[in-house]
């Protein structure tokens, strides 16, 4: 009797294993129906019943049904009783942002570091000729001075080929990428250097993980922070008190 039950779990198992890798297949080519360059990442059961998560490339992710024909977009919400409503869409994002931002390598950001005691750092997708990324900018030594560190990546608004563009690379070729940025940031001229640099590619990680303007500062779970933010609320966001 025992071994029925085990052969037929198993069975259950593989049914439903293969059932999953048919909803997969499905919805792709529904999804390519629409448009052949709709980048797939990845399609996996949703915690929803019956609806499957679609991770796309540029970062997105929709529900759909195993037949790939409704499709859903926006925040998926779960109702906890410990913690209400808990955004699960967001939840994710967060950890797939912390992923792509954890990837980047330390060389290839500009880092202005904590005094003392490190309490916490924060990701700041940053563009130089943004009146509101300056502001912020003349917040750092606040900051710092709380035991936050500052990590910054490029994403000039404009895209390649424009004028912030080229001030920003001129920032990530120089000796001293610290002394630069801020130059930068208070209006002074840079000398025009040319090198291998991270700009577009750090720029389409933004793009990526949702920044849509700048500044936008990102935690080190990947919570997004839209916009600018004093100091001693930023601080108190990090759990570090005055």
């Amino acid at each position: 009797m025992r071994i029925k039950t085990l052969i037929a779990g198993v069975l259950l198992l593989a049914s439903t294993m293969v059932v999953a890798e048919d909803a997969k297949d499905v919805i792709i080519k529904q999804l390519q129906k629409i448009d052949q360059r709709i980048p797939v990442v990845s399609v996996k059961e949703a915690q929803l019943a019956g609806m499957y998560e679609v991770e796309l490339g540029t970062g997105e992710v929709i529900f759909s049904d195993a037949k790939g024909e409704y499709f859903l977009l926006g925040q998926l919400y779960q109702l906890s009783d410990e913690k209400g409503f808990v955004n699960l869409s967001e939840a994710k994002m967060n950890t797939q942002r912390a992923a792509q931002l954890q990837a980047i390598p330390s060389a290839e950001k500009v880092v202005f570091k904590a005094k003392g005691v490190e309490k916490a750092s924060v990701y700041v997708f940053t563009d130089v000729d943004c009146p509101y990324c300056r502001k912020l900018h003349n917040e750092v030594p606040k900051l710092q001075a709380m035991g936050v560190s500052v990590e910054y990546l490029a994403f000039p608004r404009q895209g390649p080929n424009t004028a912030t563009f080229k001030k920003m690379t001129n920032i990530w070729c120089a000796e001293d990428k610290v002394e630069a940025m801020t130059r930068s940031k208070q209006g002074k001229s840079l000398k025009n250097m040319e090198c291998e640099n991270p700009v577009l590619a750090q720029y389409e990680v933004g793009q990526k993980v949702g920044v849509t303007g700048t500044p936008a500062i990102i935690t080190k779970d990947g919570q997004l922070i839209p916009g600018y933010m004093p100091a001693e609320r930023l601080a108190a966001m990090l759990g570090i008190k005055p």
